[in-house]
């Protein structure tokens, strides 16, 4: 029973999700590593994952995603357990049989999910017929909330879509995991073709331009894949980051930069990272990616996560009262896709108990949520991942030393100290070797003064941020 419940769920997730992202981390999932039992208060689905990365990111990034979709189909809730699967079946873990339902069936649900595709903010619950742009058309800047997080982002983007091969060229759309990139791109794809439907727009994320070179370079048929890209008016490409240590996929795609720019056609890329913090990416590469527009989008700030809950509730047919939505934008501060998880949890809990949505209810629903992160998130902690991402040691973090090298870390510290834990400034200071609550201050203010004119700044505390958070 548990083995069809967990087939049923993946075949939901695939239409969900992009075909990258489920055939890496979700399709691998052996059917043989999935037990069940029934627990007090809901039904347990047990996965086994074949090593500890795996199963860190499955946890931090689709746990929840996997619990709503196996929730869905089961009608009531269910609380998915991942542990590390035995060494003699994690062995063959990643490239072991994917459940049986979608072994038969693959190929189908592997399209479907690429034209279903979609990871960002405002997303709504109808899905899209597929198209030839690989374009979800449910991705629109009026489906997107804005706000201060994305707003230098979107205006870029609704220029870029007014007017393409102008201005802005390229342009490059950084920021974390589930903060809205792709449903930026889209939306300028879709603006697009709303405007000239004749528009050659192509949207594809940067490991379907790896496999298109990896199959051309195989059979020797390069101009073809010169005359797929060198020809389009719009293209749009996910996670360039990806493209690190592939020589010929760099050299391709620095072939295809140069052709449409020629031609005044307008490229935009997002990456989890600004252009001059990639690695392993040929040089000439970075200097181009740079040459236009670089614009990062931040994790969204509370009203405008309070917007997207609520939007997105609607979406689902659900009112979402606004005392609820605060509460859960409060405790749920990551990214969008974490948000929509959370979200996904209260709306079923509230289903499937036939109640109505309260801070109770919403409290209830995300109650292990809310543990991880009351366990995880203290000063302490904070104090000894900055050490860490640093390099300087954890004691330096109290001492009275001034060097930049270690000044700087223990400023980051406090300022994240301030924005993710509950403590006063005067609690701070005293963690931080009893200084003064105005050094704190201080350091709050300056830290969070920099981080909106330095990407690289901005960048480190996105990283920090999600590692404490994870």
């Amino acid at each position: 029973m548990s083995q069809e419940l967990w087939q049923q769920g993946c075949e939901r997730l695939a239409a969900e999700l992009p075909e990258q992202q489920f055939n890496t981390w979700i399709r691998p999932l052996s059917a043989a590593g999935v037990s069940g039992r029934t627990a007090p208060d809901d039904h347990v689905v047990a996965v086994q994952v074949p090593n500890r990365f795996k199963l860190d990111w499955i946890r931090a990034q689709y746990a929840g995603r996997i619990e709503a979709a196996l929730a869905e189909v089961a009608g009531h809730p269910v609380r998915l357990e991942l542990s590390l699967a035995p060494r003699s079946e994690g062995a063959s873990g990643a490239g072991g049989p994917a459940p049986r339902l979608l072994a038969g069936s693959a190929a189908a649900l592997a399209a479907d999910a690429l034209q279903r595709a979609s990871a960002s903010s405002g997303q709504v619950s109808q899905v899209p017929a597929a198209t030839p742009h690989r374009l979800n058309t449910a991705l629109t800047f009026d489906t997107l909330v804005a706000g201060r997080a994305n707003q230098m982002a979107r205006t870029a983007a609704l220029h870029v879509a007014g007017a393409p091969g102008v201005s802005y060229n390229p342009l490059f759309i950084y920021g974390g995991v589930g903060l809205g990139k792709t449903h930026l791109v889209h939306a300028v794809g879709n603006a697009l073709l709303k405007d000239k439907p004749s528009a050659r727009v192509l949207y594809l994320h940067a490991e379907q331009f790896i496999s298109d070179v990896v199959k051309n370079y195989q059979r020797k048929t390069f101009d073809e894949l010169k005359a797929k890209y060198h020809s389009l008016d719009l293209l749009l490409i996910d996670d360039v980051q990806f493209f690190a240590g592939k020589d010929r996929t760099q050299e391709e795609f620095f072939n295809a930069f140069e052709a449409l720019l020629a031609k005044r056609a307008h490229i935009i890329m997002t990456s989890d990272i600004y252009p001059k913090g990639l690695v392993d990416i040929d040089e000439r590469l970075t200097s181009r990616f740079d040459a236009g527009l670089t614009v990062a989008i931040d994790p969204p700030e509370l009203e405008m996560r309070v917007a997207i809950l609520i939007r997105k509730a609607l979406a689902e047919g659900s009112e979402m009262p606004e005392d609820v939505a605060f509460f859960i934008a409060k405790n749920v501060r990551a990214n969008v896709r974490e948000l929509e998880g959370a979200l996904r949890k209260v709306l079923a809990y509230s289903r499937f108990n036939h109640k109505d949505i309260n801070i109770g209810l919403a409290r209830e629903a995300l109650k292990d949520l809310l543990s991880i992160q009351n366990r995880q998130i203290g000063v302490e902690n904070i104090q000894k991942t900055v050490a860490d991402f640093y390099k300087i040691k954890v004691a330096d973090m109290y001492s009275k030393k001034r060097p930049a090298s270690i000044a700087r870390p223990r400023q980051i510290a406090m300022y994240l100290a301030k924005d993710l834990t509950k403590k006063s400034l005067p609690e701070i200071g005293e963690l931080f070797g009893g200084r003064d609550h105005t050094t704190v201050l201080h350091a709050v203010r300056k830290i969070g003064a920099e981080r909106g004119t330095n990407p690289e700044l901005n960048q480190q505390l996105h990283v920090l941020e999600q590692t404490l958070k994870g």
